[in-house]
This record gives C-alpha cells, structure tokens and sequence, in this order.
C-alpha cells in the first residue's frame, strides 16, 4: 500500500508540473527484474534473489525552442520515481526519486536515460540490529540509474511500449560507514502515455552558426561535504577543497580542463591517528600530513544551463597513502548567469568514493 502511495503523489505532482509548458508530455511506467553484480566480493551474502521493482516516469518533451535543445536531438527531461525490492531480509526496500534527461537515437526509436537523485532504504547498517548490511551506512543514499530502451510512443492514441535494460546504483558516498554499494543490472518492460499527442509542434531546426569561439576561461571553485573513514562507527568529519583550472570550449557542447586541487580532508587525519595506534605494525606514525595536492584534467558537457563534468586527477603531494594516487571525479553543475555556478560532485578511487562535493565557484 505504502508503495502505490509515493506512486500516487509523484503522478499528481508531475502532472500540475506539466501544465506549466504547453508541449507534450509523457508519462511511462516500467516493471523491472534484475540481480545485484557481485561488484566487490563483500556483499555476496547480501545476494540472495533476483530484485524486482518498478520506475514511473513523466517526461517533457522538446521541440527546439530553445537552441540547446536542437544540439541534442530534442531530449526530454523529467522526474522518476523508482522502487526497488532488493529480495534480501538486510538490505530491506528502496524508494527513490530522480531527475533525468532522455537522449534519443536511431529515428527516435532508441532511448537512452541518464537519472541522478536520492533513495531512502528501509533497512540501512546498524552495529547491533543489522551489522550484515555492509552495503548502506545510512537510510538516504545517493543513486543512479542509466537506461536504455527501445521506445515505440504514440502506437495508438497517445498509447506506446518499451523495453530495454537498466542499471541502478544506490551509494552513500562515504558519507557514513559501511559503503559497500549495490549495482543491480535489470531487463525492463512498459508502457507510455503521450498528453497531447494529437498536437504535437513540428521539429524546429537549428539556427546556430556552426563555428563558435570562446576565450580561455579561469575557474575557482570552493567545495566541502562531510565524510567517514571505511572503519565503522568512526566518526563524521568534514573535508575542504580549493580548485583552480583553467577551460577552453571546444564547441557549444564540450570543453576541456586542466587545474589542480588541494585537499584538508579531516577524516584522513583521524584515520592516521587511528592506524598509528591500532597497527603499529603498518610502521604509521601518526605525524602524516593529511592534506594531498592533485593535478587534473577533465571535460565538461553542457546542457542549457547545466553541464556534467568529468576529471581524472594525479596526486603530486602525496605523504600518506590512502587508496592510491589517482582520481576521478563526476558530477553536475549549474549556471546562474554566465559565470557564477554550483555543483554536485563525486570524488573517487576508481570505483570507491570518497565523498559527495558541494561547491561554488566563479568562471572568469
């Protein structure tokens, strides 16, 4: 019942959104089945049963009003609403909610989503009740999901069917321990509803001059969060971190970047005290420096005024060894006018994060 309760209040409140804009819109609804990837060989006992579930989307569709809109073969973008039985007494149920953007190829009839959102897991790690979720450290999660359909909309009077594969990630980022993760790879089947179907606009096509130019741009970015060491019940500390780089737009869609970093991550310094005095045997002193300086490069896609970013960074003051010496980082910016913007970032070590990144910066 508590299921088709958030299902109710996420197809009512997507509705009114929908109003707002007089071009079609649609609504899809996808039942999936799936497995957890044995991704890290300490979840395997959480892996019990295939995992079942369902996304109910609204989607607004584009036209090319607007000029980011023809770059990218008119996409939609929307909200999701994804509930996830995880088949596993541990691991309990996840609810979540998402933004996303739908890109289309193949004369439309191929649909790739990219979703970024939140989750709430009904059953998360705790030391005494439920110390064999070693995957979710807390009860809200940072997910996402890729999709790609086949999409077939409007067969009949507005009615469409879809099929494809997904992949769903629920992670807390390090933002408390333990943050094992899950990624569950699933096979989906639906249905679509197109509002307005009877009248949709004509594909307005681009006016854009196809050469553009752009000076080299500076970047200062300030970003913070807060973050804990693997070793559970250790404690939650805040991080800092100081960028600079510089970017040059290679197109509309693209730029490249190359910067440094400069990290005062606090758990970093707890957890030296930490193995200086649990393992002496690991010849830790106690006296590191916690603080790291790295060099990246990176790209930055954007989409009206939003981008994703990606960066790929080398440790070069490096006096403590944590998780090795190379970086990554994904995430979303978004502009207020043309220079001052904020983003959402994931910091990683290939596949192990270290924190979710809250920034604000200036691009001159």
């Amino acid at each position: 019942m508590k299921f088709f309760f958030y299902c109710l209040t996420f197809l009512c409140f997507t509705f009114v959104s929908a109003q707002e804009d007089k071009n079609p819109f649609t609504i899809d609804a996808n039942y999936f089945y799936g497995t957890i990837l044995e991704h890290n060989p300490d979840i395997a006992h959480l892996i019990t049963e295939h995992q079942t579930g369902a996304i109910i989307s609204f989607n607004q569709k584009t036209f090319g009003k607007n000029a980011w809109e023809s770059r990218f073969n008119y996409p939609d973008y929307g909200a999701s609403f994804v509930y996830q039985d995880m088949k596993n007494d541990f691991l309990g149920e996840n609810y979540g909610l998402y933004a996303h953007f739908n890109f289309y190829f193949l004369n439309r009839n191929l649909k790739f989503r990219i979703a970024q959102g939140i989750a709430y897991t009904t059953n998360p790690y705790d030391k005494v009740n439920n110390y064999r979720n070693n995957a979710y450290g807390s009860d809200l999660l940072s997910s996402t999901y890729l999709q790609l359909n086949y999409d077939k909309q409007n067969i009949f009077k507005g009615f469409g069917l879809q099929g494809g594969v997904s992949v769903i990630h629920y992670s807390n980022a390090n933002f408390r321990a333990p943050n094992n993760s899950t990624n569950t790879f699933t096979f989906n089947v639906g249905a679509t509803y197109m509002f307005g179907y009877d009248a949709q606009p004509d594909y307005i096509a681009s006016t854009e001059a196809r050469y553009f130019k752009e000076k080299i741009k500076y970047n200062l970015v300030f970003r913070s969060g807060i973050n804990e060491s693997d070793v559970n019940n250790s404690g939650q500390y805040p991080f800092y971190i100081l960028s600079a780089y510089a970017d040059k737009r290679l197109n509309r869609k693209t730029a490249v970047q190359v910067g440094t970093d400069v990290f005062f991550s606090t758990f970093l310094k707890e957890l030296i005290k930490y193995y200086a005095v649990a393992f002496p045997e690991d010849q830790v002193s106690g006296d590191e420096d916690y603080k790291r300086v790295g060099i990246f490069v990176g790209h930055e896609l954007f989409i009206n005024k939003m981008s994703l970013i990606t960066q790929l960074g080398y440790y070069v003051y490096y006096p403590y060894d944590f998780e090795g010496r190379i970086y990554n980082r994904i995430g979303l910016k978004r502009y207020f006018g043309d220079k001052i913007f904020a983003a959402i970032t994931l910091k990683s070590h290939a596949a192990k994060a270290e924190g979710v990144e809250f920034g604000i910066g200036i691009r001159l």
